[in-house]
Protein backbone atom coordinates (compact mmCIF):
# COMPACT_ATOMS: atom_id res chain seq x y z
CA UNK A 1 0.00 0.00 0.00
CA UNK A 2 2.87 2.39 0.80
CA UNK A 3 4.34 1.74 -2.63
CA UNK A 4 0.99 2.60 -4.25
CA UNK A 5 0.76 5.90 -2.34
CA UNK A 6 4.34 6.75 -3.36
CA UNK A 7 3.54 6.06 -7.00
CA UNK A 8 0.40 8.22 -6.85
CA UNK A 9 2.36 11.05 -5.24
CA UNK A 10 4.99 10.86 -7.96
CA UNK A 11 2.33 11.01 -10.66
CA UNK A 12 0.73 14.06 -9.05
CA UNK A 13 4.06 15.87 -8.84
CA UNK A 14 4.93 14.97 -12.42
CA UNK A 15 1.55 16.18 -13.68
CA UNK A 16 1.91 19.49 -11.87
CA UNK A 17 5.35 20.03 -13.38
CA UNK A 18 4.09 19.37 -16.91
CA UNK A 19 1.23 21.79 -16.42
CA UNK A 20 3.40 24.63 -15.13
CA UNK A 21 1.71 27.94 -15.72
CA UNK A 22 3.02 31.48 -16.05
CA UNK A 23 2.67 31.97 -12.29
CA UNK A 24 5.14 29.13 -11.72
CA UNK A 25 7.93 30.84 -13.65
CA UNK A 26 10.71 32.60 -11.75
CA UNK A 27 11.60 36.23 -12.38
CA UNK A 28 14.97 35.04 -13.61
CA UNK A 29 13.36 32.80 -16.23
CA UNK A 30 11.00 35.54 -17.43
CA UNK A 31 13.78 38.11 -17.79
CA UNK A 32 16.15 35.66 -19.46
CA UNK A 33 13.51 34.56 -21.97
CA UNK A 34 12.46 38.12 -22.77
CA UNK A 35 16.05 39.26 -23.25
CA UNK A 36 16.76 36.38 -25.60
CA UNK A 37 13.54 36.95 -27.54
CA UNK A 38 14.24 40.69 -27.82
CA UNK A 39 17.75 40.04 -29.06
CA UNK A 40 16.49 37.53 -31.62
CA UNK A 41 13.76 39.78 -33.00
CA UNK A 42 15.95 42.88 -33.17
CA UNK A 43 18.91 41.12 -34.76
CA UNK A 44 16.67 39.44 -37.32
CA UNK A 45 15.10 42.80 -38.23
CA UNK A 46 18.49 44.49 -38.61
CA UNK A 47 19.76 41.59 -40.73
CA UNK A 48 16.72 41.81 -43.04
CA UNK A 49 16.74 45.58 -43.51
CA UNK A 50 20.39 46.58 -43.20
CA UNK A 51 21.39 45.15 -46.58
CA UNK A 52 20.98 46.20 -50.20
CA UNK A 53 17.28 46.12 -51.10
CA UNK A 54 16.33 45.57 -47.46
CA UNK A 55 14.02 48.57 -47.80
CA UNK A 56 13.85 49.15 -51.53
CA UNK A 57 13.07 45.50 -52.31
CA UNK A 58 10.22 45.20 -49.80
CA UNK A 59 7.01 47.05 -50.64
CA UNK A 60 5.89 47.04 -47.00
CA UNK A 61 8.83 49.16 -45.86
CA UNK A 62 10.01 50.81 -49.09
CA UNK A 63 10.25 54.56 -48.48
CA UNK A 64 8.31 56.65 -51.02
CA UNK A 65 8.30 60.39 -51.46
CA UNK A 66 6.03 62.01 -48.86
CA UNK A 67 2.34 62.03 -49.74
CA UNK A 68 2.38 65.82 -49.76
CA UNK A 69 4.83 65.75 -52.68
CA UNK A 70 3.08 63.17 -54.84
CA UNK A 71 1.79 65.98 -57.05
CA UNK A 72 5.30 67.30 -57.56
CA UNK A 73 6.44 63.79 -58.46
CA UNK A 74 3.73 63.56 -61.12
CA UNK A 75 4.84 66.91 -62.54
CA UNK A 76 8.45 65.71 -62.67
CA UNK A 77 7.42 62.61 -64.58
CA UNK A 78 5.28 64.63 -66.99
CA UNK A 79 8.37 66.76 -67.75
CA UNK A 80 10.45 63.71 -68.55
CA UNK A 81 12.19 63.63 -65.17
CA UNK A 82 10.94 60.18 -64.21
CA UNK A 83 14.47 58.79 -63.98
CA UNK A 84 15.47 61.52 -61.52
CA UNK A 85 12.39 60.84 -59.39
CA UNK A 86 13.13 57.10 -59.38
CA UNK A 87 16.75 57.74 -58.49
CA UNK A 88 15.75 59.94 -55.58
CA UNK A 89 13.48 57.23 -54.17
CA UNK A 90 16.23 54.63 -54.63
CA UNK A 91 18.78 56.80 -52.84
CA UNK A 92 16.34 57.43 -50.00
CA UNK A 93 15.98 53.70 -49.43
CA UNK A 94 19.72 53.10 -49.76
CA UNK A 95 20.25 55.70 -47.05
CA UNK A 96 17.86 53.82 -44.75
CA UNK A 97 19.60 50.52 -45.49
CA UNK A 98 22.94 52.10 -44.57
CA UNK A 99 21.60 53.49 -41.30
CA UNK A 100 19.82 50.41 -39.90
CA UNK A 101 22.93 48.40 -38.87
CA UNK A 102 23.67 51.19 -36.37
CA UNK A 103 20.57 50.09 -34.47
CA UNK A 104 22.11 46.86 -33.23
CA UNK A 105 24.18 48.30 -30.38
CA UNK A 106 21.38 50.52 -29.07
CA UNK A 107 18.82 47.72 -29.19
CA UNK A 108 21.12 45.37 -27.30
CA UNK A 109 21.70 48.13 -24.74
CA UNK A 110 17.96 48.55 -24.24
CA UNK A 111 17.62 44.82 -23.61
CA UNK A 112 20.32 44.90 -20.93
CA UNK A 113 18.55 47.74 -19.11
CA UNK A 114 15.17 45.99 -19.06
CA UNK A 115 13.70 45.62 -15.57
CA UNK A 116 11.71 42.71 -14.13
CA UNK A 117 8.59 44.89 -14.31
CA UNK A 118 9.26 45.61 -17.99
CA UNK A 119 9.79 41.91 -18.68
CA UNK A 120 6.54 40.82 -17.05
CA UNK A 121 4.45 43.48 -18.80
CA UNK A 122 6.05 42.61 -22.15
CA UNK A 123 5.53 38.90 -21.65
CA UNK A 124 1.81 39.22 -20.98
CA UNK A 125 1.28 42.05 -23.47
CA UNK A 126 0.12 41.80 -27.08
CA UNK A 127 1.96 40.32 -30.03
CA UNK A 128 4.09 43.45 -30.37
CA UNK A 129 4.58 44.37 -26.70
CA UNK A 130 8.36 43.93 -26.95
CA UNK A 131 8.50 46.08 -30.07
CA UNK A 132 6.53 48.79 -28.30
CA UNK A 133 9.08 48.64 -25.47
CA UNK A 134 11.86 49.22 -28.01
CA UNK A 135 9.91 52.12 -29.51
CA UNK A 136 9.58 53.80 -26.12
CA UNK A 137 13.18 53.31 -25.10
CA UNK A 138 15.17 53.62 -28.34
CA UNK A 139 13.29 55.78 -30.88
CA UNK A 140 15.02 59.03 -29.92
CA UNK A 141 18.62 57.71 -29.69
CA UNK A 142 18.10 55.66 -32.86
CA UNK A 143 16.98 58.76 -34.74
CA UNK A 144 20.11 60.55 -33.55
CA UNK A 145 22.26 57.66 -34.80
CA UNK A 146 20.46 57.33 -38.13
CA UNK A 147 20.26 60.99 -39.11
CA UNK A 148 24.00 61.70 -39.76
CA UNK A 149 24.26 58.54 -41.88
CA UNK A 150 21.19 59.50 -43.89
CA UNK A 151 22.47 63.05 -44.29
CA UNK A 152 25.82 61.80 -45.58
CA UNK A 153 24.14 59.46 -48.06
CA UNK A 154 21.78 62.12 -49.36
CA UNK A 155 24.42 64.88 -49.57
CA UNK A 156 25.54 63.34 -52.85
CA UNK A 157 22.06 63.63 -54.39
CA UNK A 158 21.46 67.03 -55.98
CA UNK A 159 17.73 66.44 -56.22
CA UNK A 160 17.56 66.06 -52.43
CA UNK A 161 18.56 69.71 -52.00
CA UNK A 162 15.92 70.73 -54.53
CA UNK A 163 13.40 68.69 -52.56
CA UNK A 164 14.07 70.65 -49.37
CA UNK A 165 13.71 73.96 -51.19
CA UNK A 166 10.48 72.89 -52.85
CA UNK A 167 9.10 71.44 -49.61
CA UNK A 168 9.85 74.63 -47.68
CA UNK A 169 7.91 76.69 -50.22
CA UNK A 170 5.07 74.18 -50.02
CA UNK A 171 5.04 74.41 -46.23
CA UNK A 172 4.55 78.16 -46.36
CA UNK A 173 1.37 77.65 -48.36
CA UNK A 174 0.15 74.80 -46.15
CA UNK A 175 0.75 72.20 -48.90
CA UNK A 176 3.49 70.27 -47.12
CA UNK A 177 3.43 69.07 -43.50
CA UNK A 178 6.15 70.47 -41.23
CA UNK A 179 7.58 67.01 -40.53
CA UNK A 180 8.04 66.39 -44.27
CA UNK A 181 9.96 69.55 -45.10
CA UNK A 182 13.37 67.99 -44.41
CA UNK A 183 14.08 64.94 -46.53
CA UNK A 184 16.74 63.44 -44.26
CA UNK A 185 14.49 63.57 -41.20
CA UNK A 186 11.64 62.10 -43.20
CA UNK A 187 13.87 59.19 -44.32
CA UNK A 188 15.05 58.67 -40.75
CA UNK A 189 11.47 58.52 -39.46
CA UNK A 190 10.41 56.07 -42.17
CA UNK A 191 13.51 53.92 -41.55
CA UNK A 192 12.49 53.62 -37.89
CA UNK A 193 8.93 52.77 -38.91
CA UNK A 194 10.23 49.97 -41.13
CA UNK A 195 12.58 48.66 -38.47
CA UNK A 196 9.84 48.44 -35.84
CA UNK A 197 7.42 46.86 -38.33
CA UNK A 198 9.83 44.02 -39.07
CA UNK A 199 10.71 43.63 -35.40
CA UNK A 200 7.01 43.23 -34.62
CA UNK A 201 6.75 40.49 -37.25
CA UNK A 202 9.73 38.66 -35.76
CA UNK A 203 8.31 39.00 -32.25
CA UNK A 204 4.98 37.57 -33.37
CA UNK A 205 6.75 34.54 -34.85
CA UNK A 206 8.42 33.83 -31.51
CA UNK A 207 5.17 34.17 -29.57
CA UNK A 208 3.23 31.92 -31.94
CA UNK A 209 5.94 29.26 -32.28
CA UNK A 210 8.34 29.35 -29.31
CA UNK A 211 9.38 25.75 -30.01
CA UNK A 212 10.71 26.83 -33.40
CA UNK A 213 13.25 29.18 -31.81
CA UNK A 214 15.49 26.31 -30.68
CA UNK A 215 15.92 28.05 -27.33
CA UNK A 216 15.04 26.12 -24.18
CA UNK A 217 14.31 29.22 -22.08
CA UNK A 218 12.07 30.77 -24.76
CA UNK A 219 10.23 27.45 -25.13
CA UNK A 220 9.71 27.27 -21.38
CA UNK A 221 8.49 30.83 -20.81
CA UNK A 222 6.60 31.59 -23.99
CA UNK A 223 5.27 28.06 -24.08
CA UNK A 224 3.59 28.75 -20.72
CA UNK A 225 1.63 31.55 -22.37
CA UNK A 226 0.13 29.09 -24.85
CA UNK A 227 -1.19 26.69 -22.20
Amino acid sequence: MARIFSLLAALVISSAALGASLSDLSNRDVVAALKEALNKSSQAAVARLGVENGFFGDERVRIPLPDSLKRAERVMRSLGMGKQADDLVLRMNRAAEAAVPEAKTLLIGAVKKMSIGDAKSILTGGDDAATQYFKRTTSEPLAEKFLPIVQDAMSKVKLAEAYDQFAERGRRFGLVRDEDTNLERYITRKALDGLFLVMAEEEKKIRQDPVGTASSIIKKVFGALLQ
